[in-house]
């Protein structure tokens, strides 16, 4: 029982999209409240996992032959990709509706991403690993390019398709090797495994490390595996791109820190090293690139780049920590990953909003957007200055908590690149606010935009949680505190 209770929210997400492709196959009208049942199922595996979370103590074993982690950092996930499923169908209800007469079979398949998400976090085995990877992998693919009629959507599904395939196989690659010299697929079997080694051996490793890499790099969008993250973005139907920017990124985040904090702790100064080249190289890059993006959509995926190099320097202090600090790094990382979700899904409900109005992703096309939209100005403002990191909003918590852990582990170098690269961020997100506030717009009349009711709600939902975290962040900070394994 308490195993069923442990994947229940994943159980209900899996069974509502079943639940959402069984319905639509009867009859040949289209049943538009398929929208409705989605969104419920996500809710509701949003509120066991929460119960979870807070009301039940499950103990920490491996279940099903050692495959999957039954711990609260699983649990976390599980709520977080709930959330992100719920709100990325509750923005995309119109968008999908005039795009597409096929939207239940969208709906369907934001579920099982979602349940992919889950997997992926509480996989605790490289077979499991590779699996639930590879379902989110084609799940992605499949929701890139769901507009069939438009080329964008096929090219940008195409480039994602090969990107990741060469991925995957660098990562299998990567597990075998590590297979191969540990005799298991169990992560903390590898982890002892590799302790009473034979140094003969340990220079197999290595190379592992670096294919493993590969295929968690992909997924968080780092440099220099990030070549499919602009063009996916931009080409996907923009719901798709706001749950590539916060679903793919945190099962990559959470593969990651399981594999190298659990697995191969006894090389962290090895994959350390590393990330910490990683983490500059990819800050630099999303950040620098970002300032000549014209449009919104990529310039918001260099965006995304530049946040995962902070993310990961979250990890990169993990092990510098002293007991009861609350600059310990891992918290650092799921902070992150929180406020981020809000900031950037609410930017992507704005970006929704307008694009349903104009039908343009332009930077220059916000001029004026004030006068025609009070509403996604105002928000829009609050979800850039979280992504910035001022104070108030949940991105100053955030880059707080993984600034705080690189200081205090005496990574100076790598704390002084972050903060130069924050000061240059501000350069481009501000910018849109420049265009919505101060800028004309080029057509003398210009139509209100009115969001819908659901975009509405989205929006709420974001820009309140994002001022929360800000304000008073104790809660959630407890919340991740008692997520850790």
């Amino acid at each position: 029982m308490q195993t069923l209770l442990f994947l229940l929210p994943q159980l209900i997400l899996f069974l509502s999209a079943l639940l959402v492709f069984g319905i639509d196959l009867i009859g040949s009208n289209e049943k538009k409240w398929l929208s409705n049942l989605a969104l419920g199922g996500g809710v509701a595996s949003l509120m066991v996992a929460v119960y979870l979370m807070v009301g039940v103590e499950l103990p920490t074993e491996p279940i099903l032959g050692g495959m999957l982690a039954m711990d609260t950092f699983g649990i976390y996930f599980q709520a977080f990709a709930a959330l992100a499923v719920s709100l990325v169908i509750v923005s995309s209800i119109g968008f999908m509706r005039e795009r597409t007469p096929y939207s239940a079979e969208f709906y369907s398949l934001i579920l099982i991403a979602g349940f992919s998400v889950t997997l992926v976090a509480i996989a605790a085995d490289l077979i499991m690993i590779y699996v639930a990877f590879e379902l989110l992998s084609i799940t992605s693919y499949i929701l890139t390019g769901y507009l069939r009629n438009d080329p964008k959507s096929s090219e940008a599904a195409v480039k994602y398709f090969l990107y990741g395939a060469m991925a995957s196989a660098a990562m299998l690659y990567g597990m075998s090797l590590l297979y191969g010299a540990t005799a298991s697929t169990e992560l903390s079997v590898i982890a002892s495994t590799l302790l009473g080694m034979d140094a003969s051996l340990r220079w197999v490793i290595f190379p592992a490390i670096i294919l493993l890499l590969v295929g968690f790099g992909f997924k968080i969008a780092a440099v220099p595996f990030h070549q499919w993250s602009p063009d996916a973005y931009e080409g996907a139907p923009t719901p798709v791109t706001a749950f590539l920017s916060v679903g793919p990124k945190a099962a990559g985040f959470a593969v990651l820190m399981r594999v190298l904090f659990i697995a191969l702790p006894s090389f962290s100064t090895d994959w350390m090293a590393l990330l910490s080249a990683i983490s500059m190289m990819t800050m630099t890059l999303g950040n620098m690139v970002a300032i000549s993006q014209k449009n919104i959509k990529r310039m918001l995926a260099y965006s995304s780049i530049a946040h995962a190099g902070y993310i990961l320097m979250g990890i990169i202090s993990w092990d510098k920590w002293e007991s009861g600090s609350i600059f310990d790094g891992f918290s650092g990382v799921l902070i992150y990953l929180l406020v981020y979700l809000f900031a950037n899904l609410g930017a992507f409900a704005v970006v929704i909003a307008f694009e349903n109005a104009t039908d343009s992703n332009k930077i220059e096309d916000y001029a004026g957007l004030m006068k025609r939209s009070p509403l996604l100005a105002g928000t829009m403002i609050i979800f850039l200055l979280s992504l910035v990191g001022i104070p108030g909003t949940g991105g100053f918590i955030g880059k707080f908590f993984v600034f705080g852990a690189a200081i205090r582990a005496n990574f100076f170098v790598l704390a002084g690149v972050a903060l130069v690269n924050s000061v240059i961020a501000a350069f481009y997100y501000l910018n849109v606010a420049r265009y919505m506030f101060f800028q004309q717009p080029k057509e003398e009349i210009q139509t209100p935009i009115e969001p819908s009711s659901g975009l509405k709600v989205a929006l709420a939902v974001t820009c309140v949680l994002t001022l929360v975290l800000g304000l008073y962040a104790q809660p959630f900070f407890q919340l991740v505190q008692n997520s850790l394994f």
